[in-house]
C-alpha cells in the first residue's frame, strides 16, 4: 500500500461545484405583446447525454409496461477525462504547515498535485430559441475562465480558486430524421477545471506541538561565546486578544447612545479600570476615565465599526482571560515585557530554565 486510507472528496466537490453553477437557469416564453406567459426552470442532472436522449425518444420501460419520457429542455453534465497539469507543478518534496480546525494543533502535509478535470455540459432542447436562451445565460461568465472557490480540505480550511475554462462549443441537430422522430437540439460545451489533489495530512505532529504563542529573546553582553555570555535584557511577546471570546457579560448599558457619544452610563462599573478595553455588540472601545458608573471611552478601537447601541446591552471586558482563545486567522495584538538582569545568568534551552555560570 502507498499509505493508510485518506479521502478529502476533492474530485467529488469539484464535480458537485461544477454542476451547481448551472442549477438556476430559466427559460421564459412571451406572447406578441411581450408579456411573459411561462417560466421554466431548466433541470440539470449528472450523466451522459446519450442516456437522456434515449429517454427523450424512447422513454423508460418498466416491468408493468408503463413508459416515461423526458421533456425538453434540460441539461446534463459528466466527467470525460482527467490529466496531470505539469505547468502548475511545484516541488514534490515541498511541505506546508496548517492548523487542524478540530484540535487547533499544527499539522504538516505535502504540496498538492495539480490536475485538470475535463467536464462536458450538454444542453438538450426541442426549440432553438430555448437553447440559445440557455447559452446566453452561461457564455458571458466565461472569458474564457470563471473562478470558483472550493474548500478542498475541510480539516485545515484549505480554500482555493478553481479556474473553469470554456474550451469549445459544438452543436448537433437531428432534425433531418424522419417525421416520426422527435427533434432534439444538443449543444455540447467542453470545460477544463484546474484543481489540486492533496495527499494524506500528517497528524503525527499533533502531540505537544502547536501554534507559537510566546516569543522570548535574550540580549547578551558578549557575542564571542553566546552559550556563556551573561544575559542582560530579556524581551517576551505574547498574542493579546483584541475582541471578547469568553462572553463574560461584565456589565450592561444603562442608556442608549448614538455613534457620536463618548460617555454613557452602565449598571455597574466596579469591574472596569482606566485603560481597559471593552466590547459592546461588535464595537471595541478603550476606557479613558470612569466617574461613578459613567464611562468615557474612545470608540472604534482595533478597526471596529462605530455603531449606535441600545439600553441593557451586555458589555464584555477584553482581558487576559481572552488571550488563550486567540486562534489562527484572528486579528490580535502583542503584549510585550522587558526584564533587565545583572545576575550573570544565562537561559539554558536544554534545561528550560536559567542556570548560573
Amino acid at each position: 500500500m502507498l499509505t493508510s486510507h485518506f479521502y478529502h472528496e476533492i474530485i467529488r466537490k469539484t464535480i458537485v461545484s461544477f454542476g451547481t453553477l448551472f442549477n438556476n437557469i430559466e427559460i421564459k416564453h412571451k406572447d406578441k405583446t411581450g408579456s411573459v406567459v411561462s417560466v421554466t426552470k431548466v433541470p440539470i442532472s449528472y450523466g451522459p447525454q446519450q442516456k437522456f436522449l434515449a429517454r427523450v425518444t424512447q422513454g423508460r420501460e418498466y416491468q408493468d409496461g408503463v413508459g416515461t419520457t423526458l421533456t425538453l429542455p434540460r441539461m446534463s453534465f459528466e466527467v470525460i477525462g482527467m490529466n496531470y497539469d505539469s505547468v502548475r507543478k511545484v516541488s514534490t518534496m515541498q511541505t506546508f504547515k496548517a492548523v487542524n480546525k478540530n484540535t487547533n494543533k499544527m499539522i504538516k502535509g505535502y504540496m498538492p498535485v495539480p490536475y485538470n478535470i475535463n467536464m462536458q455540459l450538454s444542453i438538450l432542447s426541442k426549440l432553438n430559441e430555448d437553447a440559445i436562451q440557455i447559452l446566453e445565460q452561461i457564455l458571458p461568465y466565461f472569458q474564457p475562465a470563471f473562478n470558483l472557490t472550493i474548500d478542498l480540505v475541510d480539516v485545515i480550511g484549505e480554500k482555493r480558486d478553481m479556474p473553469i475554462t470554456l474550451e469549445g462549443i459544438q452543436m448537433e441537430d437531428n432534425y433531418e430524421d424522419d417525421f416520426l422522430e422527435r427533434r432534439a437540439l444538443v449543444y455540447t460545451l467542453s470545460f477544463t477545471c484546474k484543481t489540486y489533489l492533496f495527499g494524506p495530512i500528517n497528524n503525527s505532529s499533533e502531540g505537544t506541538s502547536g501554534l507559537i504563542k510566546k516569543v522570548q529573546a535574550d540580549y547578551a553582553t558578549d557575542t564571542a561565546n553566546l552559550k556563556t555570555a551573561p544575559r542582560q535584557v530579556r524581551y517576551q511577546a505574547v498574542p493579546v486578544a483584541v475582541k471578547d471570546y469568553n462572553t463574560d457579560d461584565t456589565a450592561r448599558t444603562n442608556e442608549a447612545f448614538d455613534t457620536k457619544k463618548t460617555e454613557f452610563d452602565v449598571n455597574n462599573a466596579t469591574s472596569f479600570a482606566k485603560g481597559n478595553y471593552i466590547q459592546i455588540d461588535e464595537e471595541k472601545m478603550l476606557i479613558r476615565s470612569i466617574t461613578g458608573n459613567r464611562l468615557r471611552v474612545r470608540r472604534g478601537e482595533f478597526g471596529s465599526v462605530v455603531k449606535p447601541h441600545d439600553i441593557d446591552v451586555p458589555i464584555h471586558a477584553i482581558t487576559v482571560q481572552d488571550d488563550p482563545y486567540v486562534i489562527p486567522g484572528d486579528d490580535f495584538g502583542f503584549g510585550e515585557t522587558r526584564t533587565d538582569y545583572a545576575d550573570g545568568s544565562v537561559y539554558s534551552v536544554a534545561q528550560g530554565r536559567d542556570s548560573d555560570l
